[in-house]
C-alpha cells in the first residue's frame, strides 16, 4: 500500500533540540556555558523524555512546556549552573524558536508537490509547536500539527497515534511515521504505521518488541519512501 500521509515527530526530528544550548554558548553574555553546552543539551533532552514517560505511565500528565522546564532545571543543576536565572531564561526563550534541520523545507516541499498529506505528531503543546513551526517557516508545508494535549497523555500511548487516523481518515498502513527517537519509531511500527527512524547519532537499535522499518541518517530521502517496496 502506498503512503498517502507523512507524519513527523517534531523535536529532534524536524527541529534541532541542541540549537538553544549551542546558540547560547556562542553568546559572549553567557560564558559559563562555553565548553559545557553539549552535555547540558544532552541532559536536558534525556530528562525531558524521561519525565514524559514517567508522567505517561503514572497518569500524572502535564503540558510539555512544564516537562521542558523541569528537564532544563535538572540539567542546569547537574552542570553547576542552577543559580543562573538569566541563562535559564535565555535557553527557554530559544526553545520556542528552534532551528529546523537544513533538509526539512525542501523535503516537505517535495512531499506537497507530490500530493502527499504532511503533519507533525508531537508531545509538544500547541503553542510551543506553533512557535517552532513559524520560526522554521514551514507553516505552508504542513497540513496539520497534532499535539498530545488533545488526548492528555504522552507518546508512545496508542491514543496519540490514533490522532493521525482520526484527522486524515487513512488506515495505519498508509502512514509513514518518522521520528528521531528509536523508541517512538518502534512503538509506531507496533501500532501499524510504516516507520522510519532518523538515527542522526548512529545509536544502536532499541531492544523493544518492534523495530522501525527503515533507518536513515537524515530526512533527505523521505520523499523516496513510497510504501510500494
Amino acid at each position: 500500500m502506498a503512503f498517502s500521509t507523512y507524519v513527523f515527530d517534531a523535536y529532534g526530528t524536524l527541529f534541532d533540540v541542541a540549537a538553544a544550548a549551542r546558540q547560547t554558548a556562542d553568546d559572549p553574555a553567557f560564558p559559563a556555558l562555553a565548553g559545557r553546552w553539549a552535555k547540558l543539551a544532552e541532559d536536558w533532552r534525556q530528562k525531558q523524555l524521561q519525565y514524559s514517560w514517567l508522567r505517561a505511565v503514572t497518569g500524572a500528565h502535564t503540558d510539555f512546556w512544564e516537562v521542558t522546564q523541569n528537564g532544563l532545571d535538572w540539567a542546569l543543576e547537574a552542570s553547576g549552573l542552577a543559580g543562573d536565572a538569566a541563562l535559564r531564561d535565555r535557553l527557554l526563550a530559544l526553545y520556542w524558536e528552534l532551528q529546523a534541520y537544513p533538509e526539512v523545507p525542501a523535503m516537505l516541499a517535495t512531499l506537497k508537490q507530490r500530493g502527499k498529506a504532511t503533519a507533525i505528531l508531537s508531545n509538544g503543546s500547541p503553542d510551543m509547536l506553533a512557535g517552532a513551526v513559524s520560526s522554521a517557516g514551514i507553516d505552508d508545508l504542513l497540513d496539520d500539527v497534532l499535539s498530545v494535549e488533545s488526548v492528555g497523555v504522552f507518546k508512545p500511548d496508542a491514543r496519540v497515534y490514533d490522532l493521525v487516523g482520526a484527522r486524515f481518515g487513512c488506515p495505519p498502513a498508509e502512514v509513514l511515521f518518522v521520528s528521531s527517537n528509536g523508541w517512538d519509531a518502534a512503538a509506531a511500527a507496533g501500532y501499524g504505521f510504516g516507520t522510519a527512524w532518523v538515527n542522526r547519532a548512529g545509536l544502536p537499535m532499541d531492544r523493544l518488541p518492534w523495530r522501525p522499518d527503515r533507518v536513515l541518517s537524515d530526512l533527505t530521502t523521505i520523499p523516496e519512501l513510497t510504501g510500494n517496496t
